[in-house]
């Protein structure tokens, strides 16, 4: 069996001093480790992780480790992966099987690999490890103590195995803790989108229309941070509480098909699938600018999108441009989390 599979083991200096970093401003998690060195609580607890696979996992791997657990971990996104800090972890022994642009076949083995470790523990960033282990690895279920989750697509696909009656082993939610909600989800989020689109396009933020589509726990940060920037903020809600909310915080709020006449850039956070379809490319304006923060590449309906273009470009290493009939369309991160392909992901202390 294979111990590590990563894009080149030369960049683990590299990866170390960015973990080193990261430990800096993740004090509460270093206080547990020193906590965790003399208990051994998780000792020879073989667990298997599907997380982003970036510095500040690799602090909570590095913890576990001192825990007495055995980790292996794969990443949770296809475009996720920081190398150098995956080539680091290889090189300190942890069995990864990470890297940046993989295949969907790619994608897909290194979950078998992490499985065929034969996890008791699972800790999942989506549901995608937890639902490969109900459907085409079953023999693992018995050994399974049980696993967390940690992002509210995730919990919501959890909760619909629970509601079916098919999830066979308990499942911490990890998503609808305060500390994740009120800080990961509404600051970490916020923070690192704007990050990305900033690192990406390069654009004056100021006076450009925001349309925000949901706004749950994440939109509500991101519309905040939108807000001060000096954007117009515009959001787009299906929830009628959550719409009102929006509107007494000094929000503009409208339908999906009105804001796509009007906005000038384009974020979703819903967890859905296909917010923004056909229909609604044909209504935005030339230069739209179009990203996603929800977990997976759903909520942008892109094969439609590329699809309907006449010509698409790649315009630099997160940005495309789809040429439709009279207009100039811009995707980043060809509509996967454009906060950790486009950019770093949340602050490590949000973490």
């Amino acid at each position: 069996m294979e111990e590590f599979k990563v894009k080149d083991i030369s960049l683990a200096e590299k990866g170390k001093g960015r973990i080193a970093w990261a430990e800096m401003q993740m004090k509460p998690l270093m206080l547990i480790r020193e906590e965790f060195e003399k208990e051994k609580p998780l000792a020879n607890m073989q667990i298997s992780m599907a997380l982003h696979v970036t510095k500040e996992t690799a602090v909570l791997v590095r913890t576990l480790k001192a825990a007495g657990a055995k980790i292996a971990i794969t990443s949770c996104n296809p475009l996720s992966t920081q190398d150098d800090v995956a080539a680091a972890l290889a090189k300190e022994g942890i069995n990864v099987f990470a890297w940046r642009n993989e295949t969907e076949e790619e994608y897909w083995n290194n979950f078998n690999r992490i499985l065929d470790f034969k996890p008791e523990l699972i800790i999942d960033d989506g549901a995608d490890l937890i639902s490969l282990i109900h459907t085409k690895r079953t023999e693992l279920i018995s050994r399974i103590i049980g696993a967390a989750e940690e992002t509210t697509t995730g919990i919501m696909r959890i909760k619909n195995m629970e509601r079916e009656n098919v999830l066979r082993f308990p499942v911490i939610d990890v998503n609808d803790a305060d500390t994740k909600r009120l800080f990961d989800n509404h600051l970490g989020t916020a923070q690192s989108t704007f990050d990305a689109l900033m690192r990406s396009c390069n654009i004056l933020l100021c006076g450009k229309k925001i349309v925000i589509i949901g706004y749950g726990f994440c939109g509500s940060g991101l519309a905040k941070r939108a807000k001060g920037l000096g954007a117009e903020v515009i959001i787009v809600e299906v929830d009628p509480i959550k719409a009102l909310s929006a509107l007494m915080e000094g929000y503009r709020v409208m339908p999906m098909s009105e804001a796509a006449k009007i906005g000038d850039i384009f974020i979703t956070v819903t967890g859905n699938k296909n917010v923004i379809d056909e229909k609604h490319f044909k209504l935005m304006k030339n230069g739209a600018i179009l990203l996603n923060v929800g977990h997976f590449d759903v909520e942008i309906n892109v094969k439609k999108l590329r699809e309907i273009a006449k010509e698409i470009k790649q315009v630099n290493y997160c940005v495309e441009e789809f040429k439709l009939e009279n207009k100039k369309l811009y995707l980043l991160a060809k509509g996967r989390l454009a906060n950790l392909a486009c950019a770093e992901g949340h602050p490590s202390e949000v973490m």
